[in-house]
Order: structure tokens, then C-alpha cells, then sequence
């Protein structure tokens, strides 16, 4: 194999790329070429617009962990950050104070926004910032792509009693920072996935890859998202590459972030089971060809299994790079082995 795809959202598929570059680099994926390329196909339905700047937080949080300038406290946003900029902004009133851009964030912001304006589509914006932060120790080894170059975001209902419908839409960043996903999530909607194309790159590497990797990211607003922009999902039921996930789901419980209540919007049962039935086996019209539970969840492997799925538990906590890798490594003999 020399060729892996990986769909990934934010801090959960960034620390899964640590483990897989790592199991690569240690010997960990037989069949797999020590330089085999990875292109990462990332979640953009969580970007917005910040004081005129565009952020993009799942392609920065991928491409500052893989460039050793993330902050590991915080697993977004960059290492020995300052902050004067907020503190200012906040000084004049300036609203959202609930979203942060730290300074040396803000680089990356205003650099990104500028070729925006001028002109230039985000995947080659995504290339040129890559230069920096991946490109000394990777080469043309790791290639970061957006789903879309199309303005895509994930808004969130949630229950307003002042308001006259009774609820009121609030930006997905909102939802999870400023709310911390203390309310329930009614409906979520990504405004202008169904019209946005795939950006260049992502159906080819989808197509040509030798293995094709869902790491565990939400399944509702970072892979459902990226599932849902047209062409996606018909690349990966046609593609010649097995097609494996993991789960992010342990023990009935999200690992980070807030899977369990985009989960029950959406009507899926919070389980590792459930997670991997609402992807679904390709053999069945689904996206999987193999799933991986948690140890703790091999209970639910023969109900994956009758839907189609092969299925196995492995120990999927990223502890260290050493556990991620062998994480990676379970994931391929499922699909190869």
C-alpha cells in the first residue's frame, strides 16, 4: 500500500494521524510502504468568520498538530499562545467575546483571509500554510485537503423560550463554546453542504487510495459533514480500497467533545454499535467495510457483524503514540488480515 486516506475532523482525527505516522514510521502496518502518502480530507462545516477573519479550526487544529505548534493542554490552537489581542478586543466591547483568537493564531487567520480575498480558493490557501507547518518533516509524505472549497457551516437549534418560535439557531462554535453543549441540540444543519463541491484532490484520493481510514472524529459535524458533500459518499461506495473506522463512542460515552447529544439529534443510538450502524456496511449501501470498537464494547461485535460489517475490539484510548499506533494497526488487519 502506498496510499492512505484519512477523513478527519478536529483533535480527535489530528492525534489519530500522530499514532498512524507514528505506527508508519516504527514498522506497525505490514504491507503499508514506510513512505506511503497520507492525504487528509478534513471537516470545514465548523469554520467561520471571526472579526473579518476566516478560521478554519478542524484543518488548523490537523495542521498545527502535525507541525509540533499545537498547545497539548488544549489540543487546539498553538503552543506558548498570548492573548492581547482578545484582551483588547474585549476592552473596546467587541463581540464574540465568547471566541478567543490567540496572537500567533491570528497570523494564521490574517494570512489565510488575505489569499482568500485575493482570490485564491481555500485548498491552495490550505497548501500554501502547509508549507510552513508540514512540509519540513513530511514533505509530499502528508497532503492536507478541505472537503470544499465552498463557504459550508454547521448551525445548531436549540430550545429559546423568549423566542417566537420557541428555539433560536446559533453557529456550531457557539453551540460548543459559548453554550459548552449544555443544552440540548434539536436540529443541526450544515448550510450550503448540499450545494458545495468537492475541492480538488478529495474524490481523486478517495478513489486512489489503498486504504481509506474514518479515525475517531464526531459523527454528526466532522465525518457526517464531510460524508455529506456531494460526490463523497459515492467515491467511497465505488472506490477499490477497503474502507475502515473506528469508533469514537467507549463505553456508551463520548471520549471528547459532544458526540452523545449531536448523536441523539440525529435519532442514533450513543453506542459504539450505533455509531457504526448509522455508517453502515458498503455491501448494504453504507461507508464501511470494517469497523473497530473499544475493548470494553466487544459485546456489540456479532450485531455489527449480522449487519455486514466485519467487526473487532481493540484497546482505542490514545494514551500515547505507541497505543495509537497500535490502534492504527488493529484497524488494518480488520480490513486486510
Amino acid at each position: 500500500m502506498r496510499a492512505l486516506t484519512v477523513l478527519s475532523g478536529g483533535i480527535g482525527g489530528a492525534r489519530f494521524l500522530q499514532g498512524l505516522l507514528h505506527a508508519l514510521d516504527t514498522g506497525r502496518l505490514p504491507g503499508v510502504e514506510p513512505d506511503a502518502v497520507i492525504t487528509v480530507v478534513t471537516n470545514t462545516a465548523d469554520d467561520l468568520w471571526v472579526h473579518g477573519l476566516k478560521v478554519c479550526p478542524d484543518l488548523d487544529t490537523v495542521m498545527y498538530t502535525l507541525g509540533d505548534g499545537i498547545d497539548p493542554g488544549r489540543g487546539w490552537g498553538r503552543r506558548d499562545e498570548t492573548w492581547s489581542v482578545r484582551e483588547e478586543l474585549a476592552a473596546y466591547g467587541v463581540e464574540p467575546t465568547w471566541f478567543g483568537l490567540g496572537d500567533r493564531d491570528v497570523a494564521t487567520h490574517l494570512v489565510r483571509t488575505q489569499m482568500l480575498e485575493a482570490g485564491y480558493p481555500l485548498s491552495e490557501v490550505t497548501t500554501a500554510l502547509c508549507r510552513r507547518w508540514l512540509t519540513p518533516t513530511y514533505g509530499e509524505r502528508v497532503r492536507l485537503l478541505p472537503m470544499t472549497d465552498d463557504r459550508v457551516e454547521t448551525h445548531v437549534a436549540v430550545a429559546d423560550p423568549d423566542a417566537p418560535s420557541g428555539k433560536r439557531v446559533v453557529h456550531f462554535q457557539e453551540y460548543w463554546i459559548r453554550l459548552a453543549a449544555a443544552v440540548p441540540a434539536e436540529t443541526v444543519v450544515s448550510v450550503g453542504l448540499d450545494e458545495a463541491a468537492p475541492a480538488p484532490g478529495v474524490l481523486e484520493a478517495i478513489s486512489g487510495a489503498d486504504l481509506v481510514i474514518v479515525p475517531p472524529s464526531n459523527p454528526v459535524v466532522s465525518v457526517g459533514t464531510i460524508l455529506g458533500v456531494p460526490g463523497v459518499r459515492d467515491a467511497l461506495a465505488a472506490t477499490a480500497a477497503p474502507v475502515v473506522g473506528l469508533s469514537p463512542i467507549v463505553g456508551g460515552q463520548h471520549v471528547r467533545g459532544m458526540a452523545q447529544q449531536l448523536l441523539t439529534s440525529i435519532g442514533v443510538e450513543v453506542s459504539a454499535a450505533g455509531v457504526g450502524l448509522h455508517y453502515g456496511a458498503r455491501s448494504r449501501g453504507g461507508v464501511l467495510d470494517g469497523w473497530l470498537v473499544d475493548s470494553v464494547d466487544a459485546d456489540a461485535v456479532p450485531a455489527l457483524e449480522a449487519a455486514g460489517l466485519r467487526a473487532a475490539a481493540a484497546p482505542l484510548m490514545m494514551t500515547s503514540a505507541d497505543a495509537t499506533a497500535a490502534m492504527a494497526a488493529a484497524a488494518l488487519d480488520l480490513v486486510t488480515g
